[in-house]
């Protein structure tokens, strides 16, 4: 199963994947009481009945392992791969096309995921405006994922602020377009609070994008030394990060070729031989 919902009993061997505990770290991030009830119940199963968890990093594998009393040895860590799209460079009038689109002016900043609380947009928000109070005034910031209109705090805090000129909700792009705005994008900034892998990051890095990322939960395993790494919970450091990226041209070019080089590490090509090597383990015991 790719996900971690599974039957209760099952008459032959069964594999799961366990994406991350996200459920479990932060329920209050869930709708109500249920919510929580049913999502521990079915992680407990598929980690207690499956013959074999998969899951997507190091970090969630501990997660795993705290929440659930099971043998170490029964968890393989597969990362995640990313897809060619993001590795290609596009022709100069793709390039020209978005850019005419979505009228964007350098500098720019780009966010790309959903806007759930765990993002901490909240926060990038609080930090895009204080730098442009502290001089970066011609900086924007594009964020492309979920409609703003799920989440209202945010729009809420975009208008406190008054950066509803400046901050840009463009909701879901195609992936050939994504791919660009990933490479147009004078910095990438990723603040999330928790992920079990966290792709974003390295879509940007193959795109030859430098990256702001949290300082937490799988992100410094998946980007190693190629990203930026903050304090998500600390406005200033992830300002700080940001400005540090922008400003520095021998350090943006370093993370810029680390990041390529690390974006080599992870293809989808990798993780099906390896997640293959498995069931045919177990077919054949």
């Amino acid at each position: 199963a790719p996900h971690y919902t599974l039957p209760f009993t099952t008459p032959c061997h069964s594999v799961v994947t366990i994406h991350d505990c996200i459920h479990l770290l932060f329920p209050q991030y869930l709708p109500n009481r249920v919510a929580h009830i049913y999502a521990r119940t079915a992680l407990w199963i598929a980690a207690n009945r499956s013959s074999r968890v998969l899951t997507v990093s190091e970090a969630s594998k501990n997660d795993i392992l705290r929440f659930f009393k099971i043998d170490p040895q029964k968890i393989s860590v597969i990362p995640n791969g990313i897809e060619r799209q993001f590795k290609i460079e596009p022709s100069a009038e793709a390039i020209a096309r978005v850019q005419e689109r979505y009228q964007l002016k350098s500098p720019f900043l780009l966010y790309v995921g959903n806007v759930k609380p765990h993002k901490n947009l909240e926060r990038l928000i609080d930090a895009f405006f204080k730098l442009r109070k502290d001089g970066l005034k011609t900086l924007t910031l594009l964020i492309i994922g979920d409609e703003i209109t799920k989440y209202t705090t945010l729009r809420r805090t975009v208008h406190r602020y008054q950066l509803h000129k400046y901050v840009r909700f463009l909701g879901f792009v195609p992936s050939d377009t994504l791919s660009i705005l990933y490479r147009l994008a004078n910095a990438f900034v990723f603040p999330s609070l928790y992920e079990g892998f966290g792709l974003p990051p390295l879509e940007a890095m193959a795109s030859g994008t430098p990256v702001v990322t949290s300082n937490v939960s799988s992100l410094p395993e998946v980007v190693g030394n190629a990203a930026m790494l903050v304090d998500p919970y600390d406005v200033d450091s992830i300002a700080n990060g940001i400005q540090a990226v922008l400003e520095d041209s021998a350090y943006r070019e370093k993370l810029t070729k680390n990041g390529l080089d690390r974006a080599k590490m992870y293809s989808w090509e990798r993780s099906v031989i390896k997640i293959k090597q498995i069931y045919d383990e177990l077919s054949s015991s």
